[in-house]
């Protein structure tokens, strides 16, 4: 059972919404994505540091509490179970909300896999399809298909990465390799990865009674140029998980399927009239909170252990984690 609902109303006392952490790093440079704060010491480190804040529709929309340590522990529960089939980024954990990594340079792409026709946002493969489209990032939709119905087989959906505020686009292989950013070699190697990824990832969640939907995964070069994972797998804010045993009855009675991630925070968003652009609505702390125990839940499904979270005020204790001993 996920922490109670009091648990996360005290949470919201404490949200991690940023980090100020420079003076830790002399002459070192900072970062801020979309949910975590990268610092670069310039000793061939990165330290990544995942707050509290939500982005949906390519925009911050505010926070969720815990959600950074929700999505530090999963991350680096994925991170351990598939580096036998990928490399990735890790060197240590020091605090629930950071993870200190390799410094890589970043490929210029998502790499996006999907296995099922779903979505809300005005870029989905299922508002796409239901717009009469047929082809999706290079790859042919079969007539006749129903929205959250699995595709034929997983598919690999690019994109390019969006300067924080932009909007992402999905591109197909070769669109994305005429752009120039990602040279064909590294486009291959980097889907390969991909692809073992989220087969890996759909067998581990079914084992939890979890369907993995779909994904998205960053990839970076290490200085000796190999690819590897960076950023994060698999977590309820990179990925869309539903519940397997509830699955087939919701499709049959015309429901939604029962999902773990932020596609909750999603839909109520839409349901407000907001889908990315103007003002964003003021989320609900109820909001908030239930959004965050959904979190919780697909967390401890995944770990198969329950979480237990420092509530002490998050910036003093990762600073003492990280300050140079």
């Amino acid at each position: 059972m996920p922490p109670s609902a009091d648990v996360f109303r005290e949470g919201l006392r404490h949200p991690l919404e940023g980090t100020d952490l420079l003076h830790l790093w002399p002459g070192g440079t900072k970062y801020e994505g979309k949910v975590r704060d990268c610092y670069l010491p310039g000793d061939g480190t990165r330290v990544l540091v995942t707050t509290d804040r939500i982005s949906a529709f390519d925009r911050v929309l505010g926070t969720l509490p815990f959600k950074g340590q929700i999505l530090n522990r999963v991350a680096n529960f994925w991170f351990e179970a598939t580096k036998d089939i990928a490399p990735n980024h890790v060197i240590a954990v020091p605090d629930p909300n950071v993870t200190i990594g390799i410094d890589c340079t970043p490929l210029p792409v998502e790499l996006v896999m999907r296995a099922y026709l779903t979505g809300v946002t005005s870029t989905s493969i299922w508002t796409h399809y239901a717009a009469g489209k047929r082809t999706f990032a290079g790859h042919a939709l079969p007539e006749g298909m129903k929205k959250n119905e699995p595709l034929p087989r997983p598919i690999l959906t690019p994109s390019t990465k969006a300067a924080k505020g932009g909007h992402d686009v999905t591109v197909s292989r070769d669109e994305l390799l005429a752009m120039g950013e990602v040279t064909p070699a590294d486009f291959e190697a980097a889907a390969q990865l991909a692809e073992r990824l989220f087969a890996r990832g759909q067998e581990i969640a079914a084992a939890r009674g979890l369907i993995l939907v779909d994904t998205k995964y960053e990839l970076g070069k290490r200085p000796d140029g190999t690819i590897v994972v960076i950023d994060e797998i698999h977590t309820p804010d990179s990925s869309r998980y539903w519940k397997a045993a509830s699955y087939d009855a919701r499709m049959a009675e015309g429901q939604e399927p029962e999902s773990f991630d932020k596609e909750y925070v999603r839909r109520w968003l839409a349901g407000t009239g907001f889908t990315g652009d103007g003002p964003i609505p003021a989320i609900p702390d109820e909001i908030r909170i239930e959004a965050s125990r959904r979190y919780a839940e697909a967390a401890e499904t995944i770990l198969g252990a329950p979480l237990v979270f420092d509530t002490r005020p998050p910036e003093a204790r990762i600073e003492a984690a990280l300050r140079p001993r």
